[in-house]
Formats: structure tokens, C-alpha cells, sequence
């Protein structure tokens, strides 16, 4: 009779809490961590020899829009391959559930998808679909805002009325009840952008019988970037629930060199309200291709175009030349389509990701045909060229964002670091040598450096490549989210810790 179902032998545990790294054993049985210190002669029917490996929790990313990826390709492979174990969809607004589409997706919700792939009416559909699933990884959702609004009103370009709110509302509510964490917005869309912010507060109101948290993609992140923070700040007060700023950064170059400003506003926030955001480690954004951000300031790159597919792999300012147009009109005539847009300041990002209010979300695009490289290298990219490379933060900082911080904000419970009794999400990996290798013209590549990612104590990636074993679950909002949201804390021993 075997003593553990797998036993990691001198593994060197990053914990994911931020503590100073140790050596131990850790034994997995009946996918929870059973063992955490040493093994001597126990058996398992697998063991594994961690031996100056580091074993940490399996990455959480907190900002994803894999809310039909999940179902549709549950294998989950850009997210496993970089020892992600749970991923939060529902992001920016766009959701795949609760949705009832009278037509095609609006623009940004046809980024998870085409018209077929949004069959959810109600986030219960979507619950159990992703059950029945069984994807490869853990999924927990927000409902967006803009999918509401897409639900309820005969147009997207103007602020809803009372009635429509309250019906808006009646959904988000039946939603959390099953188990959604909060409330998304992407207010910076045009299917969002009407929205006032007495809409978007009624909404969010919602949260505050239940526990729930709004995560927003701000109204801006250009010029008036710190007025829509502010915003944001307003809606977590009249909801009275914490706040998430997705994806924060400095767009465009006019914004460069700002990250302290915003930095300064999230700090201050956090002295009266519970506050954070997430930031993915590169300088170029991806979305849609948005007329507004049509720019000859920095390189934007054609991911995709309906009207005209084989402009896809090359610069707007490239096409544009080769159709001898100005860059908005050639961008006019791509449309419908998808670009990367070379906008943020190296510098700013660092500063940004390196703050200790801020975790790791990759924002991948799964449905783009050529997506940003974040889909299958943020988490790796982390820990390889800011930590290891830039030397950034310690590697227990860096886990700490991509683990504790992230569970704890979500309350993600029993999971996000390791310890006794807790669900065995774990990942195994070579810290000297772990590195994405994604790029942005051959974005489809597993990262190096990931020895082993086990889901519930499953062993899911191993030696390169997916076993045969799916075993995510769907994670629902089981308490009060305002309980566990860690305060600010200002990061006094970082530099002391690093090495």
C-alpha cells in the first residue's frame, strides 16, 4: 500500500506567500497536499525527484478570455504549458454567459468567439457546460458588463434606462447566486463607452449583498487615464466592494512616464478601500482594431482582418503603404480586425509590475489566429527576464504575484500556496533556465523551463507535452470576496531577500 498517490522529493518550495524558499518533500494524496517536510521511507505509487527544481503553486492568471476556449478546447495548452492551474474569464466586460445574442457578437465580445459559441443565457448554462467540459485547468468567471448591456438595450451607444438596469441587474444577481465572482467592464469600448457611470454603479451595487468585486478595464488608459481610475474608485465605494484595475498601464506615447502618477492613485485609493490590478509583462497591448488608436507614434500589428486575411502578420503602416492609403483609411478597410499595438514604455511596465499591489494576468487572446505571445508566455516571461534577467523582484515576490496574492484577492480558497490541506495545484520548474519563447511573429510555442503541473493533485504536464488527464473544476464564489482581499503593504525586505 502506497503511502501518497505522488511524492516530490527535494523540491525547493517557493510557497507563493512570499516567504524565503525551502527545501522539503511534498506529498500528494487524494488531490490535496498531504506531506509537507520530510518523507523518509514513504512510498508512492509516482515519485519525482525535485532536486534543485522549484516547486510553487500553480500560476493563477487573473485576466484571461478563455471563457470559451475552456469548453471548446478544453486541453487548455497555451495556459498548462506555462504552469497555469486556474484561470478567471470573464474579463473586460465580455462574457460569455449570461448571454442572449440577437445577432453577431459586438465588438470586443467577438473576441471570445464567433455567434455560435455564446449559448449560456443564464451563468448556470455556463457553469455546467464547463463541467461537463472537464477542462485541463480550474475556471472561475465574472459576468461583463458590456454582455449584459448586449442582453438588454436595441442599441450599444447610449446609457441604459431604469428598466433596462433593473433587468441588467436581475441577471447579475441570479449569476452570483451560481457562482460568479463579481462584475467585469470595458468601458473604454464603444459598447461600453456610453454607459454612465450611475449605470455601472446601480450594476455594481449588486455586489454588495453577496461579496462580490468589480475588475474593470478603465474608461481610458491614455490622457485622461487617472480620471478614469477615479472612476473606478467611485464604483468600488458605492458598491462597496473591492476594485481591480485590469491590465493598468500608460497607453501611447503622449501617457509614457506616467506609471508613477497611477501608481501614486492606486496607493491613495488603497488607504480607504481595498484596491489592486494586474499588469501582463510586455510593452504592446492586444485587442480588436480600434480607429482611435490608429497611430503612426509606435508599430501596430495586424493579427487578423475578415475583409482581407492575407494582411494578417504585417504593420498597418505597412499595408497601408502597399495600398497607398493613409493609416486610418487602410485601417477602415480592415476592419472587422485584430492588431498589437507597440504602445507602453518598457520602463513604465516595470514600474507597474513590480508595485506589491499588482498581480499577473496574461490577457491572452486563444481565438486570434496570430496572438499576442502573453497567450502562451506571461507567466514564464515573469519569472525568466523580470525576475532572473532584470532582477526585477525576487523569486518569491514574483510567485507571490502569480499565486497567494492572486487567490487572496479572489478568494480562491485552499488554493494559491502550499500548504497542508490544501488543493495540490502545483508547478515544477527550473528557475536558471525557465524563459517564454513565444514571440510575436511565431507566438504559438510552449515556454521552456516546466518540468511538471499537476491540477488537483492530477498530473497534467509532463516532459513537454499534456497527459491524458483533464482535471480543472469550475471554482465558484463561495464567500464573502471583501474577507480575504490583503490590504496594502508596502514591500520593505524585497531587496534584502533577492539574490
Amino acid at each position: 500500500m502506497h503511502t501518497y498517490d505522488t511524492l516530490i522529493r527535494r523540491a525547493t518550495i517557493v510557497d507563493g506567500s512570499g516567504a524565503a524558499a525551502y527545501v522539503a518533500d511534498v506529498g500528494i494524496r487524494q488531490q490535496r497536499i498531504a506531506l509537507l517536510g520530510t518523507a523518509g521511507a514513504a512510498t508512492a505509487e509516482h515519485t519525482i525527484d525535485g532536486e534543485g527544481l522549484i516547486l510553487a503553486p500553480g500560476f493563477i492568471d487573473v485576466h484571461t478570455h478563455d471563457d470559451t476556449m475552456v469548453i471548446r478546447q478544453p486541453q487548455m495548452l497555451p495556459k498548462l504549458s506555462q504552469g497555469v492551474t486556474t484561470v478567471i474569464v470573464g474579463n473586460c466586460g465580455i462574457s460569455a454567459s449570461p448571454v442572449s445574442l440577437q445577432g453577431e457578437p459586438p465588438d470586443p465580445m467577438n473576441l471570445l468567439g464567433p455567434r455560435e459559441a455564446f449559448r449560456y443565457p443564464r451563468f448556470a448554462d455556463y457553469r455546467a457546460a464547463v463541467e461537463q467540459a472537464e477542462p485541463a485547468v480550474n475556471v472561475a468567471a465574472l459576468v461583463g458588463h458590456t454582455a449584459l448591456r448586449s442582453n438588454h438595450l436595441d442599441r450599444l451607444d447610449r446609457t441604459a434606462t431604469q428598466t433596462e438596469i433593473s433587468a441588467m441587474r436581475a441577471q447579475l444577481a441570479d449569476s452570483l447566486r451560481h457562482g460568479a465572482l463579481g462584475l467585469s467592464s470595458g468601458l473604454a469600448y464603444a459598447s461600453a463607452f456610453s454607459a454612465d457611470s450611475s449605470e455601472v454603479e446601480q450594476l455594481a451595487a449588486e455586489l454588495n449583498s453577496c461579496g462580490g468585486i468589480y475588475t474593470t478595464h478603465l474608461r481610458s488608459e491614455f490622457e485622461p487615464v487617472l480620471e478614469a481610475m477615479d472612476e473606478a474608485w467611485r464604483v468600488g465605494r458605492h458598491a462597496n466592494s473591492p476594485v481591480i484595475v485590469s491590465h493598468m498601464k500608460c497607453a501611447g506615447k503622449g501617457n509614457w512616464g506616467r506609471s508613477p502618477q497611477l501608481l501614486a492613485s492606486l496607493e491613495n485609493a488603497a488607504r480607504h478601500q481595498q484596491v489592486g490590478c494586474d499588469c501582463y509583462p510586455y510593452s504592446a497591448s492586444s485587442s480588436t482594431l480600434d480607429l482611435k488608436q490608429v497611430t503612426s507614434d509606435f508599430e501596430i500589428f495586424i493579427t487578423w482582418s475578415t475583409p482581407h486575411p492575407e494582411m494578417a502578420g504585417q504593420t498597418l503602416q505597412a499595408i497601408a503603404a502597399q495600398w497607398q492609403l493613409p493609416l486610418l483609411d487602410a485601417a477602415r478597410k480592415l476592419q472587422p480586425a485584430g492588431a498589437v499595438y507597440h504602445g507602453m514604455d518598457p520602463a513604465d511596465v516595470e514600474n507597474i509590475l513590480r508595485h506589491p499591489l499588482t498581480m499577473v494576468g496574461s490577457d491572452g487572446l486563444p481565438e486570434d489566429p496570430l496572438p499576442h505571445p502573453r497567450l502562451w508566455g506571461a507567466f514564464p516571461r515573469v519569472l525568466g527576464y523580470y525576475c532572473r534577467e532584470r532582477k526585477l523582484f525576487s523569486l518569491e515576490t514574483a510567485v507571490h504575484k502569480m499565486t497567494g496574492l492572486s487567490a487572496s484577492r479572489f478568494a480562491l480558497d485552499e488554493r494559491g500556496l502550499i500548504r497542508l490541506g490544501y488543493w495540490a495545484d502545483l508547478v515544477l520548474f527550473d528557475a536558471a533556465t525557465i524563459h517564454d519563447t513565444a514571440t510575436f511573429h511565431a507566438p504559438i510555442q510552449a515556454a521552456a523551463g516546466i518540468n511538471a503541473v499537476w491540477v488537483n493533485g492530477a498530473l497534467s504536464w509532463q516532459d513537454k507535452a499534456a497527459t491524458t488527464v483533464r482535471a480543472g473544476r469550475f471554482l465558484p464564489r463561495t464567500r464573502d470576496i471583501r474577507c480575504s482581499f490583503p490590504g496594502f503593504t508596502p514591500l520593505t525586505s524585497d531587496k534584502e531577500t533577492r539574490s
